[in-house]
């Protein structure tokens, strides 16, 4: 693929001046980068992005009640497995380019093993949850969704809070491949990168379902 769009660039009499004027790029832009990290802090939901800040604006309830139902069956499950760790909204994953503070995020037992208690910037996860929003959909369907797959991200689900639906996505030979869309409630997703991780999806987006299946983790 990269070759493809390479070739116009390597074919062209300017290809020194092109290279020199992305190397100036590149340099600009990762010290917006460190500027980046010098200015975000703790309280702020905020990513670096094709080079520019991404703040995020509060979500709705809705994004909220949803997200939390997801987090606590499948971290409950994760800890009671001893599997690796979750991480929640403010986990900042860096990755080649750019820097992103998915929803959730799961790391598997032997990535978790490198983070540090005081760790601020984490590695690339195994599985990426984004709930959409009107907001970031275009990002999580766009640049995300192909820097994930770029980078050996496992497993992606997009999940959507006000149709009740959930997109699964597993990395085959480095494409992410639509495995199945969830829209019924009794549907069961079962995680290929947490192993033994199976719950219908009613229970992400009802509160009296999660509460059942809570209860049988």
């Amino acid at each position: 693929m990269y070759r493809e769009i390479l070739k116009p660039i390597v074919r062209s009499p300017e290809l020194p001046q092109i290279l020199k004027e992305l190397s100036e790029y590149w340099e600009q832009e990762q010290a917006r980068r460190k500027e980046f990290y010098d200015w975000v802090t703790p309280d702020m939901k905020a990513e670096f992005i094709d080079g520019e800040v991404i703040v995020h604006s509060p979500v709705r309830s809705r994004h909220n009640v949803v997200l939390q139902n997801i987090v606590l069956l499948v971290n409950i499950f994760v800890r009671k497995k001893d599997l690796g760790y979750i991480g929640v909204e403010k986990i900042m994953c860096r990755f080649p380019r750019n820097d992103y503070e998915p929803d959730m995020c799961f790391f598997n037992k032997t990535t978790a093993a490198t983070i540090t208690d005081e760790q601020t910037i984490f590695p690339i996860p195994q599985l990426i949850v984004e709930v959409l929003s009107a907001s970031t959909e275009n990002r999580d369907r766009g640049v995300k969704f192909k820097d994930y797959q770029a980078h050996g991200v496992q497993e992606y689900w997009i999940v959507d809070a006000y149709t009740n639906t959930l997109e699964q996505y597993l990395l085959q030979d480095g494409e992410f491949e639509l495995h199945q869309k969830f829209n019924k409630p009794k549907q069961k997703i079962a995680s290929k990168v947490i192993t033994g991780f199976e719950v219908p999806i009613g229970a992400f987006f009802d509160a009296a379902t999660n509460l059942a299946i809570l209860k049988d983790l």
